[in-house]
């Protein structure tokens, strides 16, 4: 437009028109070119994504992390596709916003602690919780429930069932969100049971709070149907989806005496033994495998 407007100068009659257009068309022009360029799809967000390479080795996913679960579905038909991850699909669809789990020790407000494994208590039979001790907050199991959840965000957990902190009672806590400041979404089951799955499947990795520093590829239902009590006695009837599915079927495995490592495949198990190993001579005599 510059060099246009040296062409075109000596034959113009007004040079006050010339300096107008120079002083104000020109950078008008300039701006709307600069904006066409900028929705332009190769310059846009989704394409300069697609242009990174996919990474070589995502980090694991595991269950007892404390996961941001928001991702929108723009967020998801823009992630890269990488056919040699295994767990790209599953990480991306949670933000990849993950924390190890720890181990904090003692826990201020309770004297609980997470149990590990091969403690006889992860494999112990579970006690339902009677009706009459459900009489809502205040009552025993509201006491426990609320320290479980203290436990469960010190570790950086997402979920915790009554039998890893010693209690050998049907209860687990959870909130899928690992934030104790989204509390809304917790979640308190008493004595549930699970009356109906999925055909459908898919394999996650998973961790556990009482297995630390180890993790491996489980199978679980993509989706069930839960009955169970609230902290009132009363019943409730729920269907549980994706990352809500894999929680509550981790969870409730702890309530039947069973543990994340008896749903590794053999060679899974292989992958993890030393490790099992260490936690066996680390608790000495007296261990439930």
């Amino acid at each position: 437009l510059t060099a246009l407007l040296c062409l075109v100068t000596p034959f113009c009659p007004s040079p006050y028109l010339v300096m107008h257009v120079r002083n104000y068309a020109a950078p008008m022009a300039t701006t709307a070119l600069c904006t066409l360029i900028r929705h332009t799809s190769a310059f846009t967000p989704a394409a300069r994504w697609a242009a990174r390479p996919a990474p070589s080795s995502p980090p694991p996913l595991s269950l007892t992390s404390r996961v941001i679960h928001s991702l929108s579905s723009s967020a998801k038909s823009i992630a890269p596709s990488c056919s040699s991850c295994r767990h790209w699909s599953s990480v991306t669809s949670l933000f990849s916003a993950v924390e190890e789990e720890v181990d904090p020790g003692v826990v201020e407000g309770t004297d609980l602690r997470v149990l590990k494994y091969p403690h006889p208590a992860l494999r112990a039979p579970n006690e339902e919780i009677p009706a009459e001790e459900l009489t809502g907050p205040g009552c025993e199991t509201s006491k426990i429930a609320k320290e479980m959840f203290l436990v469960m965000y010190a570790t950086k957990g997402v979920g915790l069932a009554a039998p890893q902190v010693g209690i050998n009672k049907r209860l687990m806590v959870y909130n899928e969100s690992g934030d104790p400041k989204k509390w809304m979404q917790e979640t308190v089951m008493v004595n549930p049971r699970i009356v109906e799955f999925s055909d459908a499947t898919d394999v996650e990795q998973e961790g556990c709070l009482s297995f630390p520093d180890m993790g491996g590829d489980v199978e679980r239902s993509k989706w069930i149907k839960v009955e169970a009590q609230n902290l009132k006695g009363k019943k409730m009837k729920k269907k549980f989806k994706g990352w809500e599915a894999r929680i509550f079927q981790h969870e409730y495995d702890h309530l039947d005496g069973a543990v994340y490592i008896d749903r590794l495949t053999e060679e899974g198990r292989k992958e993890v033994q030393p490790r099992l190993d260490e936690l066996i001579a680390e608790f000495g005599d007296g261990g439930s495998l």
